[in-house]
């Protein structure tokens, strides 16, 4: 009566720490994969079309999820310098990048850029963006040139806001440099970004739009509308920057990602569609 039933293990307690020891010996590579954190990229507007298959590759090629938010460069940089929780900023330009270095929450270090490798205080350029004007086939203007800025019946013209995003300057500085500003400035429909552009366009919103290459270039926009590249010269270059959040927890990480973005099949992606590469 009283005494208990209870069997004791008779294994030394050695035992125990070293099966707790060896754990880790007997979990699998993929569930191992499977606790590492997302890699979280906060990515231009433009990328929306272009980055979903190349981080599935990336994942393929390295067994790191990644997490791409999508919205203006300008909104996304205030948000890294806010404090949210980023890895990785992929901006539409250089200057907002240049902004997040200068305040001391973004870096390069480590980073092997096209030109060797970064001093940490220069982003890397990963892409050059093109603008176009876009319009629908059904549309008073099936096949767009530079006449079309000019016709006195274009009444509505999208572009992404120039205040927030580096293409919405680009159609700013397109428009002025064709002396256009005074006849087209009222006619301007202001988009947060460069999609809800292509969006306004698309859905007749807009007579036209003038939106990014990557845009122009997706098959339901090229199955209902078509695009004409505005010149080079009439804006300045789109070089589109990449910086690392310096606060990251996953810097080996962020390398290997743009060391993917950087390399050679990658970038021959990245020229298909719609984007110029660097290397």
């Amino acid at each position: 009566m009283g005494q208990s039933h209870r069997r004791r293990s008779n294994l030394p307690p050695a035992f125990f720490i070293f099966a707790l020891a060896a754990l880790p010996l007997f979990i699998s590579p993929r569930a191992l994969r499977a606790q590492q954190p997302s890699l979280r990229v906060a990515a231009a507007a433009d990328l929306q079309p272009v980055l979903p298959p190349i981080l599935e590759a990336f994942k393929k090629a390295t067994g790191i999820q990644v997490e791409a938010t999508y919205q203006a460069s300008a909104a996304l940089t205030a948000q890294i310098q806010n404090g949210a929780p980023f890895d990785l900023f992929l901006s539409a330009d250089l200057s907002y990048p240049k902004r997040l270095i200068e305040a001391g929450v973004a870096d390069t270090a480590g980073v092997i850029g096209p030109s060797g490798f970064s001093d940490s205080s220069t982003p890397i350029t990963y892409a050059r963006g093109t603008l176009v004007l876009w319009t629908r086939k059904d549309s008073h203007w099936p096949t767009p040139s530079l006449a079309t800025l000019r016709d006195q019946s274009l009444r509505r013209l999208a572009i992404a806001n120039p205040e927030r995003a580096p293409y919405g300057r680009a159609a700013v500085a397109a428009i002025a440099t064709l002396k256009l500003t005074d006849s087209l400035k009222p006619k301007l429909v202001t988009a947060e970004n460069i999609s809800q552009a292509a969006q306004f366009a698309e859905t007749g919103n807009a007579d036209a739009g003038l939106i990014s290459l990557t845009s122009a270039m997706t098959q339901h926009l090229q199955s209902i509308g078509s695009y004409f590249v505005i010149p080079a010269g009439l804006y300045p270059p789109i070089e589109q920057g990449a910086v690392i959040v310096t606060n990251t927890k996953q810097r080996e990480a962020c390398h290997k990602f743009l060391d993917f973005l950087l390399s050679p099949a990658i970038q021959q992606q990245l020229g298909k569609s719609g984007l110029t590469p660097v290397k």
